[in-house]
Parts: C-alpha cells; sequence; structure tokens
C-alpha cells in the first residue's frame, strides 16, 4: 500500500508527538512518499526549529521515503481542488499532498484533522490525531 505524507505527519513522527507510531508503522511497512512541495514545507520547518543545514539531508536520509517532483499533472489537480478546500482553509502544500495521493491512488496520512471534512476524492486520508469528543 502506497501511502503519501503530509507535512504535519513527518513532523509529528520527527517530534515524537501523538501518531507518531502511525507514521513509523507506515514507514517501515509499506511504501512512504512525499510532494516535493511538501519536502520543501519540512524542511523550512525544520530549519526554522533550529536544525542545522548541514543535519537536513542526514535527517532525510533516515526516513524510507521517496519523493516526487511536482509536476504539470499535479498542479493542475492543485489548483482545482482550492474550490472544492477552500472553506477548510487548507494550504497550497496542503493540495498538493491531496494531487500526488490521487495521483497514485494512494492514503494520505495527516496530522491535521479538517481533512477527514473534504469532500471525497476517490482516496482515503488518515489522521494520527486522535478525535476529540
Amino acid at each position: 500500500m502506497v501511502s503519501v505524507l503530509d507535512t504535519s505527519a513527518l513532523l509529528a513522527a520527527l517530534q515524537g508527538e501523538p501518531g507518531q507510531e502511525q507514521v513509523d508503522a507506515a514507514l517501515l511497512g509499506g511504501e512512504c512518499c512525499m510532494s516535493t512541495v511538501n519536502l520543501a514545507e519540512f524542511a523550512g520547518k525544520c530549519l526554522a526549529g533550529g536544525l542545522a543545514d548541514s543535519d537536513l539531508e542526514r535527517l532525510l536520509a533516515g526516513f524510507d521515503l521517496t519523493i516526487h517532483a511536482f509536476d504539470r499533472a499535479q498542479a493542475l489537480t492543485t489548483g482545482k481542488l482550492r474550490a472544492t478546500t477552500r472553506h477548510l482553509g487548507l494550504s497550497l502544500g496542503d493540495r498538493a499532498c491531496l494531487a500526488l495521493a490521487i495521483e497514485l491512488n494512494a492514503t494520505v496520512i495527516t496530522a491535521d484533522r479538517l481533512w477527514t471534512q473534504v469532500a471525497p476524492l476517490g482516496i482515503r486520508i488518515d489522521c494520527i490525531r486522535p478525535d476529540r469528543h
């Protein structure tokens, strides 16, 4: 099973946040990937959090993660998703993650609960954060 990781999910795994176990299991048990858009977002957040430039590649090498280039088809799908996700406040990076999952017919793994409210896209969206009732 292919899983597309959202930036929030990879950050949760890195920082030992709730849901880390689900991300770790996906990384160990299947094919995980990420868009270059989300990789840029992840790198920026890690560097802003104090990670040294020289440590970023080493950190990424520790994840069994395939990186997919953001191409024309994904860009167009990302743009089309804006209308159906605007009310949820999904960012360009969020929509790029969804576009890759649509292209690969993959499951998305995210820490953002709002994604579960996205209109059906024909893909599965797994939120690693427990529901709050």
